[in-house]
């Protein structure tokens, strides 16, 4: 789905323009961010920019931070670079220039054998599921524990919490091909959270549901950020964004255009 234009313009107007200085000038507490407890789920992007070979920009000189705890949409026309800006989060990608803090740790200084242990801290929910359908329900959900190394009952244990917490703990012994796509998506999100990371990201998480199952996964993220999960969902549904009045990030062909919660009609 690529947004009009004019719709995106819209969306930006009605986002209350919430940029500050600071995001701009973080020298001063990068060296002791991690070793402060408050930076977990924190994010920050500071003059961020990743070009690809050939010179294409995908984002340009991207500032914002997200709070320990913070519930936010990521949004733009296709090709705006919201599954860029996820990938540098998860170190899918590296940025070309600038600083990425996750959790107060600075991801250029993370080395190859860093990027496991830190993905430990992130959960990331795609859109096409991304399951093994040769493995039941409960395997896919127990893969990150099983290659963290866990005990078998703390699996079990852990795995069967994650399942009833998303509504399919009757269905462990299940192979996801005889699960709907709202059911698979729910996988998903139990794998993603099995970690009980602070960081939650989720790239167009209800783009091939209903509006019905689409609630019903936003009220999942809703219930996590309840208990402190840092959540960043980049979403093309206009309606569900403005429905749940969240801070929203827009994008426009690499650049952070809009920061801010988007206001109802006639406000």
């Amino acid at each position: 789905m690529i947004y009009a234009n004019s719709t995106l313009q819209i969306l930006s107007r009605r986002c209350l323009k919430t940029r500050r200085s600071h995001e701009t000038g973080l020298d001063t507490d990068r060296a002791q961010a991690h070793q402060r407890p408050g930076c977990k789920g924190m994010i920050r992007f500071s003059d961020v920019t990743k070009r690809y070979p050939g010179g294409y920009e995908a984002l340009s000189q991207i500032n914002f931070h997200l709070a320990p705890g913070e519930f936010a949409f990521l949004t733009g026309h296709s090709g705006a670079g919201k599954s860029t800006l996820l990938k540098l989060i998860a170190l899918l990608e590296r940025s070309t220039r600038g600083q990425v803090l996750i959790n107060g740790q600075n991801l250029a200084k993370v080395g190859h054998r860093g990027i496991p242990y830190l993905r430990r801290h992130i959960g990331i929910i795609f859109q096409d599921h991304r399951l093994l359908f040769d493995r039941t329900v409960f395997d896919n959900v127990a893969l990150p524990l099983v290659i963290a190394g866990y005990r078998h009952l703390d699996i079990t244990r852990r795995v069967r919490a994650a399942l009833d917490k998303v509504g399919l703990l009757d269905k462990e012994k299940l192979y996801p091909i005889t699960l709907s796509g709202g059911e698979q998506q729910r996988v998903g999100i139990a794998r993603a959270v099995i970690n009980k990371p602070p960081v939650l990201l989720a790239d167009e998480p209800t783009g091939n549901l209903d509006p019905d199952l689409s609630r019903e996964i936003m009220a999942l993220f809703e219930q996590f950020n309840q208990v402190g999960v840092s959540v960043l969902i980049a979403s093309h549904d206009l309606a569900l964004i403005e429905r749940l009045q969240r801070r929203t990030l827009v994008l426009r062909a690499g650049q952070l255009i809009a920061d801010g919660v988007p206001r109802t009609e006639g406000h």
